[in-house]
């Protein structure tokens, strides 16, 4: 008997193994009926012997009978699953008749023929940059001051770092990319020499010298095709912008082209150069996924790259003045966690302040006097003779400005209302070939995908990147027809709900810009104004803090830090504040400052400074600063 079961198991797998090695043609289903057949006479034909061979020997082992059952399904198990995977290979079409029994059993090893996809684990830049952004708490206030100092043999552009800090390359006026290293730089022990401190301006105390990694030349990606060494030229530097995790960098140049350069690996080999701004590239940007980047220049163009094809993927144009700054909406994915609140973009109120916010509250239903009878004593911008230049900022003859199109109080009168109900006067002219102002209704259908630009002559526009039809989805916002038209700097918060624009009378504009979906609290307005001395001179670069409260403010004597979330805002009496409300950051002073960088974490601040090709004086030194958290 256990001899005539073997033979029955070898005849199965021949028939099985030469269907399986055949072409599969119309008599698949055939084919498949034999199959089954044969295995349901195999699996009864072994029932029979296994009853027989038990009432013999008195019992056998389960094991045995156990591996006796199973192995026929196996057998037959595989013949289908090997057959079904030979089917879903081009063949003859099955006949009408058989096609909804292939069907059938298509269906029911659809597991086997399709296996799901495995996630990818995530990539070792994803985990750090998840390590070094978690677990940050945030103080209540910070102190910066200057550690280190880096010379440079002329003016510095530009500023670039990776997340951690590691890396921090400076471009130069010279035509070179310079790399340091940030903590070899402020843990060791090299401090500046006598020439080096007197070129730095660094008369007292001890200030520790930069650690140079390397250093290349600004130049353009050979075009060559035989390999040959050609002779390039050395282009300044206007603008960098650098890989999270230092894998390469983007230089903009003063004549228009952008280079892609290798930092980490083979460090300042140039690998690509974009072509299309025809002058100076002023400011870059890199998106969220840093597939691609966007390039501001003074051609009044704004440019989206795609870094994997080395293609512009959309032009942004508006009314052909220089851009000053471009900026992506920052799109934290993490709250941002402090003692005052929970920072979450996108959230009707992020930031939590004191004092009304909404047009509609009841200061500005009562004329902007609190409920104790106190009236804060603010300075209204559009009343500040100091912020009223008559060579720049005379009206038209008929006195009106593009103020009455934009009206959110609703009274026809053509003026802009304050947050705490103070009248900021008529708007600025609108420039030729400018979009609009920003109304209710059109902000509202913006996506928080935004895109925002400065221009020279003081106007900020919004870009929604999602709309891709001309003239549709931007908007500029409102200014007043006294604010001076220079702007050098502006920014996002970090949490995206505020514009921090510099002003060249020594102020610093806050706009609100968080997205409600009401037209009535959901446009862009001016929520207050940041006043500087009137001996600080121009504002020239500004950035926001990691803690979404802090900003710093650069400008010609000095660097100053404000608390945005307690700056002009009254007491819990009512009274304004008094005294100095901004702390001065030591290091920089005398010259215009070029850009400035804070990492993440708020450990240190970086500042640059030239004049970035238009006017003023500058220093030749780049500062690294310490930031200290207090509790």
């Amino acid at each position: 008997m256990a001899s005539d079961s073997d033979e029955d198991y070898d005849d199965l797998d021949f028939e099985n193994a030469s269907d399986a090695e055949d072409d599969i043609d119309e008599d698949i289903l055939g084919a498949l009926e034999e199959d089954l057949a044969a295995a349901a006479a195999a699996e009864g034909t072994e029932a029979e012997e296994d009853t027989d061979t038990d009432t013999s020997d008195g019992g056998s082992d389960d094991d045995d009978a156990d591996e006796d059952d199973v192995h026929p399904h196996k057998d037959l198990e595989r013949v289908l699953t090997q057959t079904l995977q030979e089917a879903a290979l081009p063949s003859k079409p099955p006949s009408p008749a058989n096609h909804d029994s292939v069907a059938i059993f298509a269906a029911t090893t659809s597991s086997v023929a399709h296996p799901q996809q495995e996630n990818r684990p995530p990539s070792p830049a994803q985990l750090r940059k998840t390590r070094i952004l978690s677990g940050i708490r945030w103080p209540r206030s910070f102190t910066v001051e200057a550690i280190c100092a880096i010379p440079h043999p002329c003016a510095t552009h530009a500023l670039a770092s990776s997340l951690c800090m590691t890396h921090l390359i400076t471009g130069s006026d010279d035509g070179y990319i310079r790399d340091y290293d940030t903590f070899a730089a402020v843990n060791g022990k090299v401090f500046l020499t006598a020439p080096q401190r007197q070129h730095c301006g660094v008369i007292e105390g001890i200030m520790k010298a930069g650690q140079i990694r390397c250093w290349w030349e600004n130049i353009t990606a050979p075009q060559n095709t035989d390999n040959t060494v050609a002779e390039r030229p050395l282009y300044p530097v206007y603008s960098l912008a650098m890989h999270s995790d230092a894998l390469w960098c983007l230089a903009g140049s003063d004549q228009g082209h952008i280079t892609l350069f290798t930092v980490r690996h083979d460090p300042g080999r140039p690998c690509y150069t974009f072509s299309g701004h025809r002058g100076p590239v002023s400011a870059l940007a890199l998106q969220h996924d840093e597939k691609g980047f966007f390039s501001a220049g003074w051609d009044g163009e704004a440019i989206h790259w795609d870094l994997n094809t080395g293609n512009s993927v959309r032009k942004f144009t508006a009314h052909g003045a220089q851009l000053a700054a471009i900026a992506v909406r920052p799109l934290n994915a993490n709250p941002i966690p402090s003692q005052w609140g929970t920072i979450q973009p996108g959230s009707e109120f992020t930031v939590p302040m004191r004092g009304p916010r909404d047009d509609h509250s009841s200061a500005h239903e009562s004329g902007g006097q609190h409920s104790n009878g106190h009236v804060p004593k603010q300075e209204d911008d559009a009343k500040s003779d100091t912020s009223y230049d008559p060579l720049f900022d005379e009206p038209d003859a008929d006195g009106d400005g593009d103020g009455a199109k934009y009206n959110p109080s609703g009274n026809g009168s053509g003026h802009h209302s304050h947050s705490g109900g103070q009248n900021l006067g008529r708007g600025a002219i609108a420039p030729k070939g400018a979009p609009p102002i920003l109304d209710p209704t059109t902000y509202t259908t913006f996506s928080p995908d935004l895109l925002m630009t400065a221009h020279i002559d003081g106007q900020i526009i919004l870009w929604d990147r999602r709309v891709q039809t001309p003239g549709k989805g931007v908007g500029r916002l409102w200014m007043s027809e006294k604010t001076p038209p220079w702007c050098m700097s502006a920014c996002w918060s970090a949490d995206g709900s505020q514009i921090y624009v510099g002003r060249r009378n020594g102020t610093v504009e806050i706009y609100d810009v968080r997205q409600t979906g009401r037209a009535a609290s959901g446009t862009p307005k001016i929520w207050k104004t940041l006043r500087n001395p009137l001996s600080s001179g121009v504002v020239s670069c500004v950035v926001a803090f990691p803690d979404g409260r802090h900003l710093a403010c650069a400008s010609t004597d000095n660097i100053r830090l404000w608390n945005v979330a307690e700056a002009g805002e009254p007491d819990a009496n009512g009274k304004m504040k008094s005294g100095v409300q901004f702390k001065i950051i030591p290091g920089h002073h005398g010259g215009f400052v070029s850009q400035m960088l804070v990492d993440p974490a708020a450990r240190f601040l970086v500042s640059a400074s030239s004049n970035r090709g238009w006017h003023g004086d500058y220093t030749k030194t780049v500062f690294v600063h310490e930031i200290k958290h207090l509790w």
